[in-house]
Order: C-alpha cells, then structure tokens, then sequence
C-alpha cells in the first residue's frame, strides 16, 4: 500500500519554475489514477496536455489536487534537471566509428555502461538532453589515431580516469555535480588520437529562458 505524503508539509513556492521530473512526476500520478478509475481517460488527455504545458508548481499543483496523492512536485534542488528513467530501455550501448564517425545526442536514454571506440575517424557523446537509467553512466572510450567528444550537463558529476598514450585523454571537466544529480564516470585510453570530456550547460534550459527573454 503507497503511504499518502503529508499534506501538512510546506508546498514550494507557487511562481517557482517546475522541472521536467516535476512535471514526469505529475504524469505518473495522473496515469495511476486513471488505472484506478479515479478520472477517465479523457480526463487523463487533458491533463497530461496541461501537465507538460506547465511552467510554474502553480500550473502543476491543481492538476492532482482532487487526487488521493497530492502528486505535487517535491521542492526544487540543485541537479534537478538530470531526468532519471531507471526501467527506460537505452537507446544504445555503443558508438563506433571507423574511418568515419558516430553521434550519440539529443534526446536518449544512457545505459548504465556505455562503450566507445573510435580509429581514423571520430564521435561525440551529448549527454545534455539525455535521460539517466541509473544513477551512474560508465563510459569506456577509446581513441586510436581518432577523437572522441563527450559533452556533460554542467550538474553532474564527473569523474575522468582515461589515460591517453602518444595522444590526450582529458580529464579537466571530472568534479562534483548537485546533489542527487547523477555520476558519470569516462575511462579508456587513446593512442595517436584524443578522448576530450567537457562541461556545458543543459541546451533545454537555455531553450526556456530564451522563451522568456
């Protein structure tokens, strides 16, 4: 049996920007209660169509209001944006790029163990917009006489521990992320070529705040 959170505890502050697992988390609640039979199915549409057009706990919080979960969102924390979607099947394991190249980016779900190999061509890993199957991604990329890119949200986690032979392996993006947020940790080696790991900011975040500029 699923214990009823306590309403009694103190709800975010209402104008506070809700996060894509906030509104996930809305979506969740809303499909039980249709299994359930609480609401109907088109009831169900027409939340879910609301959900994900929310900005704002606000917009989320009368969607489940009549709901035996409150379903609210939980208070904001750093690393909020990483989306965890343990269960999700990944979108690949690998990325292998000989005499040419492979692209591992936007939207997808990382495994937990993730391999890269790379010889005279190249690949790029974008794990900004990616979902999370786990709480760590392990990521073995080797490089010979080629180049690997692998971009890091700018609140996870990241540990280097690669070692690059006649080549680069570099580690200056490993250092602690938010709380919560997931760990990602990039090994392997690289021999006449380079294995590049870097930090930037999430490209869905910058969406929205241009959307409000």
């Amino acid at each position: 049996m699923t214990d009823l959170p306590d309403r009694r505890d103190p709800l975010p502050a209402p104008e506070l920007r809700a996060s894509d697992a906030d509104r996930d988390r809305v979506a969740m609640v809303l499909r039980e209660a249709a299994g359930d039979g609480r609401i109907s199915m088109e009831e169900l549409e027409e939340r879910l169509e609301a959900v994900y057009a929310a900005k704002t706990y606000a917009e989320l919080e009368p969607l489940t209001r009549d709901l035996p979960v409150t379903g609210r969102p939980d208070p904001p924390v750093p690393g909020a944006g990483a989306r965890l979607a343990v269960g999700e099947a990944p979108t690949w394991r690998t990325g292998i790029g000989v005499l040419g190249g492979f692209s591992r980016q936007g939207v997808w779900a990382v495994p937990p163990k993730f391999t890269a190999f790379a010889f005279w061509g190249g690949g790029k890993i974008d794990l900004r917009d990616a979902r999370y199957t786990s709480g760590e991604v392990r990521i073995r990329a080797f490089a010979v006489m080629g180049g690997i890119e692998i971009i890091a949200p700018d609140d996870v986690t990241v540990h280097v521990t690669g070692l690059g032979v006649m080549g680069g392996f570099d580690g200056r993006a490993s250092g602690p992320g938010a709380p919560g947020a997931p760990r990602v940790v990039v090994s392997g080696f690289s021999f006449w070529g380079g294995v590049g790991v870097r930090r930037r900011a999430r490209r869905r975040r910058n969406r929205e705040e241009n959307e409000d500029a």
